[in-house]
Parts: C-alpha cells; sequence; structure tokens
C-alpha cells in the first residue's frame, strides 16, 4: 500500500511557466479512501488473498497429514520404502514452499492490475484542478515532513475523482 501512496508523491506540473510557482498539496490517503472504485478493489484483493491461504492451508495440512502418517509407519518400513516417502514428504514441502512464493508473486500482480487504475484516475484529478486552479506543484502532505502555506486542494480534486469515478 505504501507503494501506491508513494506514486502518488510524483509532482504534478501545470505546464505553465511563470516567474512565481505556486504550490498546493493533497492528502492522497483521504483522497484514496473516498474512492468507491478503490473500496472495491480492497475487497477483491481481500478475497483473493483469502482463496489463496486457504489453498496453502489446506496444502500445509495435506504436508502434515503425510508427515504423521510417515512418522506413525516408520518403525514397519524397508529402508528402501522409507527413502521413497521421505522424498515424497520432500516433493510436498517444496511444492508448499513454491505455491507461497507464486502466491506472493500473484498477489503483487493482482495488486497492481487494481490499483494501477485508480492511481492514473487520482493523478488525472489532482492535473485537472491543477491546471484549473494554474497551480505548478502539488505535494502530497501525508509525507511532506513540513509545509505552511500554499493551496489545499484535497476536496476540489476529491469532487473531481467522483465525477471520474462513476
Amino acid at each position: 500500500m505504501k507503494k501506491l501512496i508513494l506514486a502518488i508523491l510524483v509532482v504534478v506540473s501545470a505546464g505553465t511557466l511563470s516567474a512565481q510557482s505556486s504550490v498546493a498539496h493533497v492528502n492522497s490517503q483521504v483522497l484514496l479512501d473516498t474512492l468507491p472504485s478503490r473500496k472495491a478493489a480492497i475487497v477483491k484483493l481481500q478475497e483473493f488473498e483469502a482463496a489463496g491461504m486457504k489453498e496453502l492451508k489446506e496444502m500445509e495440512q495435506d504436508f502434515q497429514q503425510g508427515v504423521a502418517k510417515y512418522q506413525a509407519a516408520l518403525s514397519g518400513m524397508s529402508p528402501v520404502i522409507q527413502k521413497i516417502e521421505e522424498e515424497k514428504l520432500m516433493k510436498k514441502q517444496q511444492g508448499l514452499q513454491d505455491r507461497e512464493q507464486s502466491f506472493q508473486q500473484e498477489m503483487q500482480v493482482y495488486s497492481n492490475e487494481l490499483n494501477t487504475p485508480i492511481l492514473d484516475m487520482v493523478q488525472k484529478a489532482v492535473k485537472v484542478v491543477s491546471e484549473r486552479k494554474k497551480i505548478n506543484y502539488v505535494i502530497d502532505e501525508s509525507v511532506t515532513l513540513y509545509f505552511a502555506g500554499g493551496t489545499d486542494i484535497t476536496d476540489e480534486v476529491i469532487k473531481e475523482l467522483l465525477k471520474m469515478d462513476k
């Protein structure tokens, strides 16, 4: 999520050059929190994560059952069968680890897929308001150490975002 917010931090230029630069600020977290499409994206991502976690939990249970079965039958196994069963367990464990890694990558890709259009829309709304108000720079106040002055255009950007989000 922090990467998403950092993407918003990009300074948006109005494209007009003048002797004095005008600076405004927005609160990106407030912008994102007001968007219905972002709320829907969060729900979709949570559902995707829950399904993946369920799959991983089932794989983990299957592996644990295999280990328990192996340990229970260990005393009666020949060395050859013991080695075969150990290899099966190692393959299951490796499969589980591989799936965990691939799931993390899938989560990242899906998150990017859901959030990129939202971030583009936020940037576009900031640009529209900035051009309308002849603002040269827009700074995200949620990551600025100090600011005094400038114009808070958060409310105007929210209005523009809500129009775009329909």
